[in-house]
């Protein structure tokens, strides 16, 4: 399934619906933020259909980032059926954000 970018407005539309999704929130002058890019792509295309990965800008989505306590970035929340269920802040490696989504699968 593709990357879908995601703001306040479409937010409750795309993320707390079923199955799960893992939430980036990230800005483009975050340089962590701009390595973990490549690796949510490659995340995206070997999880395929079974998860959604939603972007959402922290700079132009203040309000959805202060709902969740988004304080540093880049931070991934993990959702299950419209949940979050699980948050990683930091760059985190391939194999540890697969071991995550696993656990809410």
């Amino acid at each position: 399934m593709a990357i879908v970018n995601v703001s306040d407005q479409s937010f409750v539309g795309e993320v707390e619906g079923q199955g799960t999704v893992v939430v980036d929130f990230w800005a483009p002058w975050c340089g962590p933020c701009k390595m973990l890019a490549p690796i949510l792509e490659e995340l995206s295309t070997e999880l395929g259909d079974d998860v959604k990965i939603a972007k959402l800008n922290v700079d132009e989505n203040p309000e959805t980032a202060s709902r969740f306590g988004v304080m540093s970035i880049p931070t991934l929340i993990f959702f299950k059926d419209g949940q979050p269920v699980d948050k990683v802040v930091g760059l985190n490696s391939k194999d540890s954000l697969k071991n995550i989504v696993a656990k809410h699968q």
